[in-house]
């Protein structure tokens, strides 16, 4: 019995020095692995800029050593782009082999990072840095260019309104042409009502919104994208009334001045054609009960005289 006990006691401390030593060993895995990732790694930075800006990658460096090789390279096409070694005296930025990053590309002699100067959207893209010396890293910078982003433009959308089946609605449409990676939204105050997005370039880019007339809500058509946007306020009384009436009332009233003028038209030709049926009716009836006139010849005053002579038998 007091075997079974001691036994016991000894496997409960075994059990607990056996988590311990676990959980130690554990640890001691998961730190080496750390430092073996972040002393010879691959990290990544994200930058978003606009079209036209500089952008620099750093580094992280506060000083380059005599024994330190920095390469920038661009992911895509693998090409060399700068490079530092100052035991080799070389310090050098090149311009890629389509040129695009002629005349663009700055290097900080003090800790080798790279600014990429007026930026645009063929920048895009991934670029890495191998910095190889006492310490080797690696980083790779995914570099996103955003175009300059125009101004949404609201319009009436005329063939909703056509067939729109409430009279108090006013149908509109807000656009943009030439755009990519951008969010398109329609804004009640601050309420997103709608939104569309695209991330490669679209030829046009459009949201309906459908409106009442008398509606006294902010309406806002929004276009966005990460690092930037533009805003185009509705205002209702401009796009959808004209002097104080509602744009369906005026497409009414047209109809109805165009249905009356087709209506006197028929009008106009209905009695102008029964004149001249009438007249046409009175004239050929005048023909055919006096028959057609005749010609009386007159008599002249020799005639008479000599009509008073009696004649010779």
């Amino acid at each position: 019995m007091n075997r079974l006990s001691v036994f016991s006691r000894w496997s409960r401390s075994d059990t607990e020095l056996l988590k311990k030593m676990f959980h130690m060993v554990f640890l001691l895995c998961l730190s080496r692995w750390c430092l073996t990732v972040c002393s010879s790694g691959m990290f990544r930075e994200s930058l978003s800029v606009m079209e036209g800006d500089s952008v620099t990658l750093h580094t992280d460096l506060t000083e380059i050593h005599e024994d330190d090789d920095i390469l920038w390279k661009r992911v895509t096409e693998d090409s060399l782009i700068a490079q530092i070694n100052r035991e080799d005296q070389i310090f050098s930025t090149f311009n890629g082999p389509d040129g695009r990053f002629r005349n663009r590309l700055k290097l900080d002699d003090q800790t080798g990072s790279l600014t990429i100067t007026s930026i645009s959207i063929e920048h895009s893209g991934d670029y890495k840095l191998d910095i190889s010396g006492d310490v080797s890293s690696s980083k790779i910078f995914s570099v996103f260019v955003y175009a300059h982003l125009p101004t949404p433009n609201i319009s009436r959308n005329f063939s909703q309104n056509l067939s729109s089946s409430s009279q108090q609605n006013c149908s509109l449409v807000c656009s943009v042409v030439n755009v990519g990676h951008v969010t398109l939204s329609w804004y009640k105050g601050n309420s997103l009502l709608s939104s569309i997005s695209v991330s490669d370039l679209s030829i046009s880019l459009s949201l309906p919104l459908e409106v009442e007339y008398q509606d006294k809500n902010r309406y806002s058509c929004v276009l966005n994208n990460p690092i930037s946007n533009q805003t185009q306020r509705l205002d209702i009384i401009q796009l959808c009334t004209d002097q104080g009436l509602p744009v369906f009332y005026m497409m009414l009233i047209a109809a109805a001045g165009s249905l009356l003028i087709i209506a006197v038209l028929m009008i106009f030709c209905i009695c102008r054609k029964c004149t001249k049926t009438v007249k046409t009716w009175e004239e050929n009836n005048t023909d055919s009960t006096f028959g057609k006139p005749t010609t009386r010849k007159t008599k002249s005053n020799m005639d008479d005289v000599y009509e008073n002579i009696p004649r010779k038998r």
